[in-house]
């Protein structure tokens, strides 16, 4: 009666990894077939129980970060992620606290704030670290 059990959860995490494609489900129908497996061979509840947690936490915790880094290998950055670790120049200077500040990228123009600094001057070279919204977060490029 477990093995049935165990072969309703493997068939339903399998389906709602087939729903929902966020590669968490299908790790719990790894460990519901290890369950499975060991109710097969005669292993009570609470061992079944066990492996089936243990071995879906360690899918998961271990898997799970490959499979996200291989199916994401080939993924387009978009304009703006681009962008991120490209040299820009300061048109304006940038004031975060007066929430001032105009970068010159690519051609474009785009609002800035600097990163970690109160400000930057004109002319200044900038690397961009990150992307909020459509602004650009920068800070001085090192010499």
């Amino acid at each position: 009666m477990d093995g049935i059990f165990w072969l309703i959860v493997i068939v339903a995490m399998a389906a709602i990894e087939i729903i929902t494609l966020g590669l968490t489900t299908i790790w719990f129908a790894g460990g519901a077939l290890v369950a499975f497996l060991a109710s097969l061979v005669g292993a009570s509840l609470l061992v079944q129980s066990i492996l089936f947690v243990v071995v879906s936490v360690v899918l998961l915790a271990v898997t799970r970060p490959l499979a996200v880094e291989f199916l994401n290998k080939d993924r387009t950055k978009t304009n703006a992620e681009s962008l991120i670790g490209k040299t820009a120049v300061v048109l304006q200077e940038i004031d975060n606290l007066n929430a001032k500040g105009l970068v010159s990228v690519n051609g474009q123009e785009w609002s800035a704030r600097a990163s970690e600094e109160d400000g930057i001057p004109a002319e200044t070279q900038v690397e961009i670290v990150e992307i909020s919204g459509v602004k650009l977060l920068v800070r001085r490029k090192e010499a």
